[in-house]
């Protein structure tokens, strides 16, 4: 089947990114769109890193003189105030070093769907390994869908659909308990739907380092005060959502 629009595929941030453009553009707007696309997702990268040491946190964790950079001051103070909301459980600050990769990644995804929409663009998918962001219709009249895979299987555990979405699955690497420092092993994944990939990332992150039993309880909280939902799938591969998950689509199997 043709779709309408164009999709590129490129790595950064470690991992494949695909920005799937569905709005009937003239060719001459969608090269130029992915291509800032891209531009911006870079640039994210390179002041973000972890792993550079040029980059504004490599600078930070260095103890050196930063750029004036907004977006910097605004990630770190996001940071804060979901290390805040989640009772410590997402915390940038490990033994001293600053590390917001389980943010950053879902904010600059969301930055950069809000700018294809405000750019005309406004039926888009863009994956960013288990970060999704979903926004207007996959084809006129049709919603996007999404299978949530269980990292460590590969399995496709839910299907989702939904015309406006961000979609965060954390267990695919390693999750540090920030109280221990010890990698989180005790749960295989969880997924969390939201309206701001960035903040459905960093749940997910905390989610995973909690463990099962607070983590089902922090879902269940965190669903009564905001509009995010949340799937946990255990090491023995069985899966607990919160009531409102199922809205937004159906187990694998039935999804055909």
């Amino acid at each position: 089947m043709t779709f309408p629009g164009s999709t590129r595929t490129q790595m950064v941030m470690g991992t494949p990114v695909s920005v799937d453009i569905r709005t009937a553009l003239p060719r001459r707007e969608l090269a130029p769109l992915l291509d800032d696309a891209f531009a911006w997702l870079r640039w994210a990268e390179k002041t973000f890193s972890p792993h550079d040491p040029d980059s504004q946190i490599g600078r930070l964790n260095d103890g050196r003189t930063l750029e004036q950079v907004p977006e910097f001051v605004e990630v770190l103070h996001r940071c804060d105030e979901l290390r805040e909301a989640t009772g410590g459980w997402f915390d940038t600050r490990i033994d001293g070093v600053v590390d917001v990769s389980g943010y950053v990644k879902g904010w600059a995804v969301e930055r950069l769907s809000r700018a294809l929409a405000s750019a005309g663009a406004v039926d888009h998918r863009i994956t960013a390994g288990a970060d999704i962001r979903v926004r207007g219709s996959a084809l006129p009249g049709r919603r996007w869908r999404v299978g949530i895979r269980d990292p460590r299987t590969g399995s496709v555990r839910r299907m989702v659909f939904a015309n406006d979405l961000g979609i965060a699955t954390a267990g695919a690497g390693i999750v540090l308990d920030p109280h221990s420092g010890i990698p989180q092993q005790t749960l295989s994944s969880v997924t969390v739907l939201g309206p701001d990939l960035g903040q459905a990332d960093a749940y997910a992150t905390a989610m995973y380092a909690m463990g099962p039993v607070r983590a089902r309880q922090f879902s269940r909280e965190l669903a009564a005060r905001e509009a995010y939902e949340t799937m946990i799938i255990t090491r023995g591969g069985r899966a607990a959502s919160t009531p409102g998950f199922a809205e937004y689509g159906m187990p694998a199997r039935l999804a055909g």
